[in-house]
């Protein structure tokens, strides 16, 4: 008897777009698990989850009940960076892989901002106050502790765990500033680039990293599963249609790519490229729908 059609499994896409849809409810963990699933379509990420969980009861089993924050934040970068051996992958820094966060488990490798979404969810485990920061060119972790007569916000990388003085930070941002022209009278408070950053924009950084790395080795397919992902994120933001827009006209699928383009242009009359993707758009509409030969 064939199964009833409510009954069928959501596919990898769908079932992203069912995590993302609500920012209330918005898993973290388990939608940048659910990235790798174009890449690696039989990842079970139930599974996966199970894992972290795992090594998070291991870690709490540590963890005096009474510990101070502070303690609980000692803990866990030993446990973390010391016994689990996490770290950045510095020999194959573009592999996509640094971006999936199975692969980031088993191999214990990987980029900032996935070993932070794996450090974050420990620290919640451990019952700490954490949150990713999407600071320029190397995404960071912030802490609210207290303990041994100290109390406030902790600043950590999660390459490293190193804790990151406000020196620290001022001096990672000067090349930021510098290029966007942000220093002397235009220069911007620290802690504008602190601030924490929601599960949203964490997802949308890890897609932004793959659509990166996939743009310059112009693999097409894969830039566009990362696009419809970005899409489906971040729906209100025209720009990622019409980048998802560009590369179906790469992969020859013009009428989708109207439909994408035709939106960006409506959405945005006053854009500066408005004028060569109006071309390209009636170009794509010249050409028609792809025909099977």
């Amino acid at each position: 008897m064939p199964k009833s059609p409510w009954l069928q499994a959501p596919t990898a896409l769908g079932y992203f777009q069912a995590l993302v849809a609500d920012d209330a409810t918005l898993p973290l963990t388990e939608a940048a698990l659910a990235l790798a699933q174009d890449e690696h379509p039989q990842l079970d990420v139930q599974a996966a989850l199970a894992e972290i969980d795992g090594v998070g009861a291991r870690l709490r089993r540590r963890l005096p009940r009474d510990a101070s924050s502070l303690h609980r934040l000692r803990l866990l970068n030993h446990f973390f960076f010391q016994e689990l051996g996490f770290a950045l992958n510095p020999n194959d820094y573009y592999d996509p892989d640094n971006s999936f966060l199975h692969r980031v488990l088993a191999t214990r490798r990987g980029i900032p901002i996935s070993l932070a979404v794996l450090y974050l969810e420990l620290a919640q485990q451990a019952g700490l106050r954490a949150f990713g920061v999407s600071f320029p060119g190397h995404f960071l972790v912030k802490l609210r502790v207290q303990g041994g007569g100290q109390s406030g916000e902790v600043v950590i990388d999660p390459a490293d765990g190193r804790s990151l003085s406000r020196e620290d930070l001022e001096e990672r941002l000067q090349p930021y500033k510098r290029r966007h022209g942000l220093l002397g009278d235009f220069d911007i408070p620290l802690g504008l680039f602190l601030q924490a950053a929601t599960p949203r924009e964490v997802l949308a950084r890890m897609l932004r990293n793959l659509k990166e790395i996939h743009r310059s080795a112009a693999d097409w397919p894969r830039l566009h599963a990362v696009t419809e992902r970005l899409v489906l994120l971040l729906p209100d933001l025209p720009e990622e249609r019409r980048d998802r827009a560009l590369v179906r006209a790469e992969l020859g699928l013009h009428e989708e790519a109207v439909g994408d383009l035709a939106h960006y242009l409506a959405e945005r009359p006053d854009a500066p490229d408005r004028e060569a993707l109006g071309h390209r758009l009636a170009a794509w509409r010249a050409a028609g729908p792809r025909r099977l030969h």
